[in-house]
Protein backbone atom coordinates (compact mmCIF):
# COMPACT_ATOMS: atom_id res chain seq x y z
CA UNK A 1 0.00 0.00 0.00
CA UNK A 2 2.79 2.57 0.95
CA UNK A 3 4.56 2.26 -2.35
CA UNK A 4 1.62 2.81 -4.17
CA UNK A 5 0.37 5.93 -2.60
CA UNK A 6 4.23 6.98 -3.37
CA UNK A 7 3.92 6.16 -6.66
CA UNK A 8 0.48 8.04 -6.76
CA UNK A 9 2.06 11.41 -5.32
CA UNK A 10 4.93 11.25 -7.74
CA UNK A 11 2.27 11.30 -10.53
CA UNK A 12 0.29 14.16 -9.19
CA UNK A 13 4.20 16.18 -8.92
CA UNK A 14 4.76 15.10 -12.59
CA UNK A 15 1.41 16.32 -14.11
CA UNK A 16 1.33 19.44 -11.86
CA UNK A 17 4.81 20.68 -13.45
CA UNK A 18 4.11 19.87 -16.98
CA UNK A 19 0.31 21.80 -16.29
CA UNK A 20 2.71 24.85 -14.94
CA UNK A 21 4.71 25.29 -17.73
CA UNK A 22 2.37 28.03 -19.38
CA UNK A 23 3.09 29.93 -15.81
CA UNK A 24 6.72 29.66 -15.91
CA UNK A 25 7.27 30.72 -19.41
CA UNK A 26 5.09 34.24 -18.41
CA UNK A 27 7.76 34.20 -15.28
CA UNK A 28 10.71 34.18 -17.00
CA UNK A 29 9.33 36.54 -19.48
CA UNK A 30 8.55 39.07 -16.98
CA UNK A 31 11.52 39.29 -14.56
CA UNK A 32 14.45 38.25 -17.43
CA UNK A 33 15.76 35.58 -15.67
CA UNK A 34 14.97 32.77 -18.76
CA UNK A 35 15.23 33.48 -22.80
CA UNK A 36 12.92 31.32 -24.93
CA UNK A 37 15.57 28.96 -25.89
CA UNK A 38 16.17 28.16 -22.31
CA UNK A 39 12.48 28.05 -21.70
CA UNK A 40 11.73 25.30 -24.34
CA UNK A 41 14.80 23.20 -22.37
CA UNK A 42 13.72 23.64 -19.23
CA UNK A 43 9.81 22.66 -20.72
CA UNK A 44 11.29 19.34 -22.93
CA UNK A 45 13.16 18.24 -19.10
CA UNK A 46 10.37 18.56 -17.21
CA UNK A 47 8.20 16.72 -19.52
CA UNK A 48 11.67 14.03 -19.65
CA UNK A 49 11.41 13.79 -15.92
CA UNK A 50 7.48 12.85 -15.91
CA UNK A 51 7.81 10.33 -18.55
CA UNK A 52 10.33 8.76 -17.17
CA UNK A 53 8.15 8.82 -13.25
CA UNK A 54 5.20 7.57 -15.14
CA UNK A 55 7.13 4.51 -17.06
CA UNK A 56 8.41 3.41 -13.46
CA UNK A 57 5.32 3.75 -12.47
CA UNK A 58 3.44 1.47 -14.91
CA UNK A 59 6.34 -1.34 -14.45
CA UNK A 60 5.78 -1.39 -10.82
CA UNK A 61 2.03 -1.70 -11.60
CA UNK A 62 3.39 -4.70 -14.49
CA UNK A 63 4.95 -6.35 -11.34
CA UNK A 64 2.87 -6.21 -8.65
CA UNK A 65 0.15 -7.45 -11.24
CA UNK A 66 2.13 -10.55 -11.60
CA UNK A 67 2.79 -11.25 -7.90
CA UNK A 68 -0.99 -11.00 -7.70
CA UNK A 69 -1.32 -13.40 -10.32
CA UNK A 70 1.48 -16.05 -8.91
CA UNK A 71 -0.05 -16.06 -5.83
CA UNK A 72 -3.42 -16.53 -7.12
CA UNK A 73 -4.78 -20.22 -6.35
CA UNK A 74 -4.93 -21.89 -9.48
CA UNK A 75 -8.28 -23.08 -11.17
CA UNK A 76 -9.56 -26.45 -9.69
CA UNK A 77 -9.03 -29.51 -12.30
CA UNK A 78 -11.75 -32.26 -13.05
CA UNK A 79 -9.96 -35.25 -13.81
CA UNK A 80 -11.75 -37.25 -16.55
CA UNK A 81 -11.74 -40.45 -18.32
CA UNK A 82 -12.63 -41.39 -21.54
CA UNK A 83 -12.09 -44.31 -24.42
CA UNK A 84 -11.58 -42.24 -27.19
CA UNK A 85 -12.35 -45.45 -29.56
CA UNK A 86 -16.01 -45.15 -29.36
CA UNK A 87 -18.26 -42.88 -31.92
CA UNK A 88 -20.23 -40.73 -31.52
CA UNK A 89 -19.28 -40.79 -27.48
CA UNK A 90 -15.31 -40.10 -27.15
CA UNK A 91 -12.75 -40.31 -30.50
CA UNK A 92 -9.49 -39.67 -29.55
CA UNK A 93 -7.63 -39.73 -32.83
CA UNK A 94 -3.95 -39.46 -33.26
CA UNK A 95 -3.41 -36.66 -34.63
CA UNK A 96 -4.63 -34.86 -31.86
CA UNK A 97 -3.85 -33.78 -28.54
CA UNK A 98 -7.68 -34.53 -26.77
CA UNK A 99 -10.43 -36.43 -27.51
CA UNK A 100 -13.76 -35.22 -29.19
CA UNK A 101 -17.56 -36.50 -28.93
CA UNK A 102 -21.11 -35.92 -27.64
CA UNK A 103 -19.77 -37.00 -24.13
CA UNK A 104 -16.71 -35.12 -24.53
CA UNK A 105 -18.75 -31.78 -25.52
CA UNK A 106 -21.19 -32.35 -22.49
CA UNK A 107 -17.81 -32.41 -20.13
CA UNK A 108 -16.38 -29.10 -21.68
CA UNK A 109 -19.65 -27.59 -21.14
CA UNK A 110 -20.43 -28.72 -17.84
CA UNK A 111 -16.71 -27.75 -17.05
CA UNK A 112 -17.36 -23.83 -18.82
CA UNK A 113 -20.22 -23.34 -16.67
CA UNK A 114 -18.37 -24.67 -13.11
CA UNK A 115 -15.60 -22.46 -13.68
CA UNK A 116 -12.87 -25.29 -13.82
CA UNK A 117 -10.13 -26.93 -16.03
CA UNK A 118 -10.32 -30.70 -17.33
CA UNK A 119 -7.48 -33.00 -17.66
CA UNK A 120 -8.36 -36.26 -19.80
CA UNK A 121 -7.20 -39.41 -19.01
CA UNK A 122 -7.64 -42.66 -20.98
CA UNK A 123 -9.33 -45.63 -19.96
CA UNK A 124 -9.61 -49.33 -21.43
CA UNK A 125 -13.01 -50.65 -21.24
CA UNK A 126 -12.03 -53.98 -19.16
CA UNK A 127 -9.98 -51.85 -16.36
CA UNK A 128 -13.17 -49.08 -16.26
CA UNK A 129 -14.60 -50.17 -12.92
CA UNK A 130 -10.87 -50.49 -11.50
CA UNK A 131 -9.50 -47.23 -12.31
CA UNK A 132 -12.99 -45.52 -11.26
CA UNK A 133 -12.61 -47.20 -8.16
CA UNK A 134 -8.72 -46.34 -7.98
CA UNK A 135 -9.61 -42.85 -8.33
CA UNK A 136 -7.70 -42.56 -11.56
CA UNK A 137 -10.43 -39.92 -12.65
CA UNK A 138 -13.08 -37.78 -10.55
CA UNK A 139 -15.83 -39.13 -13.28
CA UNK A 140 -15.78 -40.83 -17.02
CA UNK A 141 -17.64 -40.06 -19.77
CA UNK A 142 -17.64 -42.43 -23.10
CA UNK A 143 -21.33 -43.60 -23.95
CA UNK A 144 -21.11 -45.59 -20.78
CA UNK A 145 -24.00 -47.71 -20.23
CA UNK A 146 -25.99 -47.75 -16.77
CA UNK A 147 -25.90 -51.45 -15.70
CA UNK A 148 -26.68 -52.82 -12.03
CA UNK A 149 -23.45 -53.71 -10.96
CA UNK A 150 -21.97 -50.15 -12.10
CA UNK A 151 -24.50 -48.44 -10.04
CA UNK A 152 -23.10 -50.22 -7.05
CA UNK A 153 -19.40 -49.28 -7.66
CA UNK A 154 -19.93 -45.93 -8.70
CA UNK A 155 -22.94 -43.45 -8.87
CA UNK A 156 -24.26 -42.89 -12.65
CA UNK A 157 -25.89 -39.32 -13.60
CA UNK A 158 -29.12 -38.29 -15.16
CA UNK A 159 -29.28 -40.34 -18.72
CA UNK A 160 -28.03 -38.07 -21.39
CA UNK A 161 -29.57 -40.28 -24.09
CA UNK A 162 -30.38 -44.34 -25.26
CA UNK A 163 -29.02 -46.75 -27.23
CA UNK A 164 -29.73 -50.16 -28.11
CA UNK A 165 -27.81 -53.40 -28.81
CA UNK A 166 -27.52 -54.75 -32.16
CA UNK A 167 -25.63 -56.72 -34.41
CA UNK A 168 -23.83 -55.95 -38.11
CA UNK A 169 -23.08 -58.90 -40.58
CA UNK A 170 -22.72 -58.68 -44.60
CA UNK A 171 -25.69 -57.71 -46.38
CA UNK A 172 -25.52 -60.91 -48.16
CA UNK A 173 -25.04 -63.11 -44.94
CA UNK A 174 -27.77 -65.90 -44.18
CA UNK A 175 -28.00 -64.41 -40.58
CA UNK A 176 -31.07 -63.05 -40.22
CA UNK A 177 -32.39 -63.51 -36.48
CA UNK A 178 -31.75 -63.46 -33.30
CA UNK A 179 -31.92 -67.30 -33.73
CA UNK A 180 -29.25 -67.17 -36.00
CA UNK A 181 -26.96 -65.64 -34.00
CA UNK A 182 -27.53 -67.72 -31.08
CA UNK A 183 -25.53 -71.06 -33.32
CA UNK A 184 -22.34 -72.95 -31.87
CA UNK A 185 -20.52 -72.56 -35.34
CA UNK A 186 -20.86 -68.59 -35.38
CA UNK A 187 -18.12 -66.30 -34.30
CA UNK A 188 -19.37 -63.43 -32.86
CA UNK A 189 -16.71 -60.02 -32.60
CA UNK A 190 -17.54 -57.68 -29.62
CA UNK A 191 -15.79 -54.65 -27.48
CA UNK A 192 -13.72 -56.44 -24.63
CA UNK A 193 -14.83 -55.31 -21.18
CA UNK A 194 -17.83 -53.70 -22.27
CA UNK A 195 -21.38 -53.89 -21.91
CA UNK A 196 -22.19 -55.01 -25.32
CA UNK A 197 -20.20 -58.39 -24.52
CA UNK A 198 -22.38 -59.15 -21.29
CA UNK A 199 -24.98 -58.79 -23.45
CA UNK A 200 -23.57 -60.90 -26.30
CA UNK A 201 -22.64 -63.32 -23.51
CA UNK A 202 -26.31 -63.54 -22.27
CA UNK A 203 -27.71 -63.63 -25.31
CA UNK A 204 -25.91 -65.58 -27.37
CA UNK A 205 -24.40 -68.56 -24.98
CA UNK A 206 -24.05 -71.29 -28.03
CA UNK A 207 -22.22 -68.72 -30.07
CA UNK A 208 -18.19 -68.49 -29.88
CA UNK A 209 -17.90 -64.85 -29.00
CA UNK A 210 -14.42 -63.03 -29.66
CA UNK A 211 -13.69 -60.05 -27.46
CA UNK A 212 -11.64 -57.08 -28.88
CA UNK A 213 -9.76 -54.99 -26.62
CA UNK A 214 -9.96 -52.22 -28.71
CA UNK A 215 -13.09 -51.08 -29.63
CA UNK A 216 -11.94 -49.19 -33.21
CA UNK A 217 -11.24 -52.48 -34.25
CA UNK A 218 -14.14 -54.58 -33.95
CA UNK A 219 -15.58 -53.72 -37.00
CA UNK A 220 -12.51 -55.20 -38.85
CA UNK A 221 -12.96 -58.90 -37.17
CA UNK A 222 -16.10 -58.72 -39.90
CA UNK A 223 -14.46 -56.94 -42.71
CA UNK A 224 -11.57 -58.67 -43.09
CA UNK A 225 -13.79 -62.19 -42.29
CA UNK A 226 -12.57 -63.46 -39.05
CA UNK A 227 -15.90 -62.85 -37.57
CA UNK A 228 -19.34 -63.71 -39.13
CA UNK A 229 -21.24 -60.76 -36.64
CA UNK A 230 -20.02 -57.93 -34.98
CA UNK A 231 -22.44 -56.60 -31.57
CA UNK A 232 -22.13 -52.54 -31.76
CA UNK A 233 -25.43 -50.41 -30.99
CA UNK A 234 -27.64 -48.26 -32.40
CA UNK A 235 -25.46 -45.15 -31.84
CA UNK A 236 -22.27 -46.79 -33.06
CA UNK A 237 -23.48 -48.78 -35.92
CA UNK A 238 -24.34 -45.79 -38.42
CA UNK A 239 -20.63 -44.40 -37.83
CA UNK A 240 -19.50 -48.16 -38.77
CA UNK A 241 -21.54 -48.87 -41.84
CA UNK A 242 -20.23 -45.37 -43.16
CA UNK A 243 -16.85 -46.39 -42.98
CA UNK A 244 -17.33 -49.49 -44.52
CA UNK A 245 -16.18 -50.41 -47.78
CA UNK A 246 -19.23 -52.87 -48.13
CA UNK A 247 -22.36 -52.71 -47.24
CA UNK A 248 -23.62 -53.76 -43.53
CA UNK A 249 -27.24 -54.85 -42.69
CA UNK A 250 -28.33 -54.19 -38.82
CA UNK A 251 -29.95 -57.06 -36.68
CA UNK A 252 -32.17 -56.06 -33.54
CA UNK A 253 -32.06 -53.95 -31.18
CA UNK A 254 -32.44 -56.25 -28.37
CA UNK A 255 -32.01 -54.08 -25.24
CA UNK A 256 -32.84 -50.55 -24.62
CA UNK A 257 -30.26 -48.99 -22.58
CA UNK A 258 -29.27 -45.70 -21.36
CA UNK A 259 -26.40 -43.49 -21.12
CA UNK A 260 -24.34 -41.06 -18.48
CA UNK A 261 -21.58 -40.04 -16.96
CA UNK A 262 -20.09 -42.57 -14.19
CA UNK A 263 -18.66 -41.08 -10.55
CA UNK A 264 -16.80 -42.83 -8.23
CA UNK A 265 -18.17 -42.76 -4.79
CA UNK A 266 -16.76 -40.52 -3.03
CA UNK A 267 -18.18 -37.63 -5.71
CA UNK A 268 -21.57 -37.45 -4.48
CA UNK A 269 -21.11 -33.76 -4.24
CA UNK A 270 -20.14 -33.24 -7.89
CA UNK A 271 -22.47 -35.79 -9.29
CA UNK A 272 -25.49 -34.30 -7.67
CA UNK A 273 -24.26 -30.45 -9.26
CA UNK A 274 -23.72 -32.37 -12.65
CA UNK A 275 -27.38 -33.70 -12.30
CA UNK A 276 -29.07 -29.99 -11.47
CA UNK A 277 -26.71 -28.82 -14.76
CA UNK A 278 -28.15 -31.51 -16.95
CA UNK A 279 -31.93 -30.86 -15.72
CA UNK A 280 -31.10 -26.96 -16.51
CA UNK A 281 -29.05 -27.50 -20.04
CA UNK A 282 -32.01 -29.93 -21.06
CA UNK A 283 -34.59 -27.30 -19.83
CA UNK A 284 -32.68 -24.48 -22.11
CA UNK A 285 -32.44 -26.69 -25.36
CA UNK A 286 -28.40 -26.85 -25.01
CA UNK A 287 -28.09 -30.58 -24.50
CA UNK A 288 -31.09 -31.28 -27.30
CA UNK A 289 -28.66 -29.29 -29.35
CA UNK A 290 -25.29 -31.40 -28.87
CA UNK A 291 -27.72 -34.16 -29.60
CA UNK A 292 -28.61 -33.05 -33.20
CA UNK A 293 -24.86 -32.26 -33.64
CA UNK A 294 -24.26 -35.92 -33.04
CA UNK A 295 -27.23 -37.22 -34.72
CA UNK A 296 -28.53 -39.11 -31.45
CA UNK A 297 -31.78 -39.50 -30.70
CA UNK A 298 -34.00 -36.24 -29.80
CA UNK A 299 -35.38 -37.93 -26.70
CA UNK A 300 -35.22 -35.77 -23.90
CA UNK A 301 -33.56 -38.17 -21.09
CA UNK A 302 -32.68 -35.49 -18.69
CA UNK A 303 -35.70 -33.75 -18.42
CA UNK A 304 -37.55 -33.93 -14.93
CA UNK A 305 -40.12 -37.12 -15.55
CA UNK A 306 -38.02 -39.40 -17.66
CA UNK A 307 -35.16 -39.26 -15.47
CA UNK A 308 -37.64 -40.23 -12.57
CA UNK A 309 -38.38 -42.84 -14.65
CA UNK A 310 -35.38 -44.07 -15.31
CA UNK A 311 -33.86 -43.46 -11.89
CA UNK A 312 -36.99 -46.14 -10.57
CA UNK A 313 -36.13 -48.49 -13.11
CA UNK A 314 -32.22 -48.21 -12.24
CA UNK A 315 -32.75 -48.78 -8.29
CA UNK A 316 -34.82 -51.71 -8.89
CA UNK A 317 -32.41 -53.62 -11.23
CA UNK A 318 -30.30 -53.61 -7.91
CA UNK A 319 -32.69 -56.00 -6.30
CA UNK A 320 -31.13 -59.07 -7.81
CA UNK A 321 -27.91 -58.42 -5.97
CA UNK A 322 -30.28 -57.51 -2.81
CA UNK A 323 -31.69 -60.92 -3.16
CA UNK A 324 -28.40 -62.79 -3.95
CA UNK A 325 -26.89 -61.14 -0.53
CA UNK A 326 -30.07 -62.30 1.11
CA UNK A 327 -30.09 -65.69 -0.17
CA UNK A 328 -26.40 -65.99 1.64
CA UNK A 329 -27.30 -64.98 4.58
CA UNK A 330 -30.05 -66.64 4.86
CA UNK A 331 -32.77 -63.63 5.79
CA UNK A 332 -36.14 -62.99 4.90
CA UNK A 333 -36.99 -60.67 1.78
CA UNK A 334 -39.46 -58.97 3.69
CA UNK A 335 -38.40 -56.59 6.30
CA UNK A 336 -41.17 -54.56 7.69
CA UNK A 337 -39.12 -52.59 10.08
CA UNK A 338 -36.68 -51.58 7.38
CA UNK A 339 -39.21 -50.79 5.03
CA UNK A 340 -40.75 -48.28 7.70
CA UNK A 341 -37.27 -46.29 8.33
CA UNK A 342 -36.91 -46.41 3.95
CA UNK A 343 -40.53 -44.73 3.84
CA UNK A 344 -39.46 -42.41 6.85
CA UNK A 345 -36.76 -41.35 4.85
CA UNK A 346 -37.90 -40.87 1.20
CA UNK A 347 -40.65 -38.19 3.34
CA UNK A 348 -37.61 -36.25 4.24
CA UNK A 349 -36.13 -36.46 1.27
CA UNK A 350 -38.52 -35.29 -0.42
CA UNK A 351 -39.35 -32.28 2.07
CA UNK A 352 -35.53 -31.68 1.73
CA UNK A 353 -35.57 -30.97 -1.91
CA UNK A 354 -38.82 -29.01 -1.87
CA UNK A 355 -37.66 -26.32 0.90
CA UNK A 356 -34.66 -26.80 -1.40
CA UNK A 357 -36.48 -25.32 -4.41
CA UNK A 358 -38.45 -23.18 -2.40
CA UNK A 359 -42.01 -25.49 -3.09
CA UNK A 360 -44.99 -26.25 -0.68
CA UNK A 361 -43.99 -29.72 0.36
CA UNK A 362 -45.70 -33.02 -1.39
CA UNK A 363 -48.56 -34.43 0.54
CA UNK A 364 -46.60 -36.85 2.60
CA UNK A 365 -49.28 -39.53 2.25
CA UNK A 366 -49.09 -39.60 -1.47
CA UNK A 367 -44.94 -39.58 -1.02
CA UNK A 368 -45.66 -42.83 1.47
CA UNK A 369 -47.65 -44.34 -0.91
CA UNK A 370 -45.35 -44.00 -4.13
CA UNK A 371 -42.39 -45.08 -2.29
CA UNK A 372 -44.26 -47.98 -0.76
CA UNK A 373 -45.01 -49.15 -4.86
CA UNK A 374 -41.54 -49.17 -5.25
CA UNK A 375 -41.05 -51.78 -2.22
CA UNK A 376 -43.39 -53.75 -3.32
CA UNK A 377 -42.36 -54.33 -6.65
CA UNK A 378 -38.82 -55.00 -5.24
CA UNK A 379 -39.75 -57.71 -3.10
CA UNK A 380 -42.16 -59.12 -5.82
CA UNK A 381 -38.67 -59.21 -8.33
CA UNK A 382 -36.11 -60.49 -5.14
CA UNK A 383 -38.48 -63.08 -4.82
CA UNK A 384 -38.71 -64.24 -8.58
CA UNK A 385 -34.70 -64.11 -8.46
CA UNK A 386 -34.62 -66.19 -5.18
CA UNK A 387 -36.15 -69.20 -6.41
CA UNK A 388 -34.19 -69.37 -9.37
CA UNK A 389 -31.19 -69.58 -7.07
CA UNK A 390 -30.14 -72.65 -4.88
CA UNK A 391 -32.89 -73.15 -1.92
CA UNK A 392 -30.09 -73.78 0.59
CA UNK A 393 -28.42 -70.59 2.09
CA UNK A 394 -24.71 -70.01 3.02
CA UNK A 395 -25.47 -68.37 6.39
CA UNK A 396 -22.81 -71.66 8.27
CA UNK A 397 -20.56 -70.48 6.25
CA UNK A 398 -18.88 -67.23 7.95
CA UNK A 399 -16.65 -66.20 5.45
CA UNK A 400 -19.43 -66.53 2.71
CA UNK A 401 -21.95 -64.94 5.18
CA UNK A 402 -19.46 -62.03 5.87
CA UNK A 403 -19.06 -61.05 2.64
CA UNK A 404 -22.37 -61.11 1.72
CA UNK A 405 -23.05 -58.94 4.91
CA UNK A 406 -20.69 -55.83 3.87
CA UNK A 407 -21.84 -56.19 0.26
CA UNK A 408 -25.48 -55.50 1.28
CA UNK A 409 -24.83 -53.28 4.18
CA UNK A 410 -21.69 -51.25 2.94
CA UNK A 411 -22.08 -51.41 -0.90
CA UNK A 412 -25.64 -52.05 -2.26
CA UNK A 413 -27.77 -49.81 0.74
CA UNK A 414 -25.68 -46.97 -0.02
CA UNK A 415 -26.63 -47.30 -3.78
CA UNK A 416 -30.15 -47.87 -2.92
CA UNK A 417 -29.87 -44.52 -0.53
CA UNK A 418 -28.26 -42.46 -3.37
CA UNK A 419 -30.85 -43.20 -6.15
CA UNK A 420 -33.90 -42.69 -3.65
CA UNK A 421 -32.35 -38.76 -2.80
CA UNK A 422 -32.04 -38.36 -6.35
CA UNK A 423 -35.76 -39.66 -6.97
CA UNK A 424 -36.97 -37.63 -4.60
CA UNK A 425 -35.04 -34.88 -5.95
CA UNK A 426 -36.35 -35.39 -9.24
CA UNK A 427 -39.93 -35.63 -7.61
CA UNK A 428 -39.69 -32.15 -6.64
CA UNK A 429 -38.32 -31.27 -10.29
CA UNK A 430 -41.34 -32.36 -11.83
CA UNK A 431 -43.55 -30.40 -9.86
CA UNK A 432 -41.76 -27.39 -10.43
CA UNK A 433 -41.72 -28.21 -13.99
CA UNK A 434 -45.46 -28.49 -13.74
CA UNK A 435 -45.99 -32.33 -15.19
CA UNK A 436 -49.25 -32.47 -14.65
CA UNK A 437 -50.05 -36.08 -16.74
CA UNK A 438 -48.39 -39.09 -17.06
CA UNK A 439 -49.42 -42.15 -19.60
CA UNK A 440 -49.89 -45.54 -18.22
CA UNK A 441 -47.42 -46.68 -21.86
CA UNK A 442 -44.74 -44.37 -20.68
CA UNK A 443 -43.98 -46.04 -16.96
CA UNK A 444 -44.89 -49.56 -18.84
CA UNK A 445 -41.76 -48.76 -21.49
CA UNK A 446 -39.44 -47.62 -18.72
CA UNK A 447 -39.78 -50.24 -16.36
CA UNK A 448 -40.57 -53.25 -19.20
CA UNK A 449 -36.81 -55.20 -18.39
CA UNK A 450 -38.17 -56.57 -14.69
CA UNK A 451 -41.73 -57.79 -16.45
CA UNK A 452 -43.65 -56.81 -13.48
CA UNK A 453 -46.88 -57.54 -13.16
CA UNK A 454 -49.39 -55.21 -14.30
CA UNK A 455 -50.84 -54.59 -10.70
CA UNK A 456 -46.97 -53.19 -9.70
CA UNK A 457 -46.97 -51.44 -12.99
CA UNK A 458 -50.75 -49.74 -12.17
CA UNK A 459 -49.55 -48.69 -8.57
CA UNK A 460 -46.44 -47.25 -9.48
CA UNK A 461 -48.68 -45.12 -12.77
CA UNK A 462 -51.32 -44.22 -9.97
CA UNK A 463 -49.18 -43.31 -7.18
CA UNK A 464 -47.20 -40.86 -9.61
CA UNK A 465 -50.45 -39.29 -10.97
CA UNK A 466 -51.69 -38.72 -7.53
CA UNK A 467 -48.68 -36.77 -7.22
CA UNK A 468 -48.52 -35.20 -10.51
CA UNK A 469 -52.55 -33.73 -10.71
CA UNK A 470 -52.22 -32.16 -7.33
CA UNK A 471 -53.47 -28.79 -7.10
CA UNK A 472 -50.71 -26.36 -8.24
CA UNK A 473 -48.87 -25.45 -5.09
CA UNK A 474 -48.05 -21.88 -2.75
CA UNK A 475 -44.53 -20.93 -4.25
CA UNK A 476 -44.85 -22.84 -7.04
CA UNK A 477 -42.14 -21.58 -9.56
CA UNK A 478 -42.86 -22.76 -13.05
CA UNK A 479 -45.35 -21.48 -15.32
CA UNK A 480 -44.83 -23.82 -18.23
CA UNK A 481 -47.01 -26.87 -18.05
CA UNK A 482 -45.64 -30.41 -20.03
CA UNK A 483 -47.68 -33.37 -20.69
CA UNK A 484 -46.02 -36.57 -21.28
CA UNK A 485 -47.98 -39.02 -23.89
Amino acid sequence: MRSTKLESRADIRARSQVADLPSLFAHSRRYGLLNLQYAIVFSFLIALVGGLIGSLTGCQAAVNGRERLANAAPREVLRIGTSGDYSPFSRWPADESEPAGFSISIARAYAEVRGVDLAWIHFAWPELAIDLEADRFDFAVSGITVRPDRSTRGRFSLPVTTSGAIALVHKASPIESTEDLDRSTLRIAVNAGGHLERVARRLFPSARIHPVANNAEVLDQLLHGHADAVLTDTLEAPHWQRIAETRLRTIGPFTRDRKAAWFSVDRAGEVERFNRWLLATEASGELGRLRDRFDLPSERTASPLPALLASLDERLALMRAVADAKQVLGIATENLEREELVLDGANEGVRRAAERAGIEVPNSLAIRRLFRTQIEAAKWIQTRHRATLPTESNSTDRKANGVAQRELEQVIRPALIFLGDRISMLLVACIESDVRSLSQAIVHEALASHELPDRHLQAIHQALSEIFLAEPRAGHRSSHAHTIQ
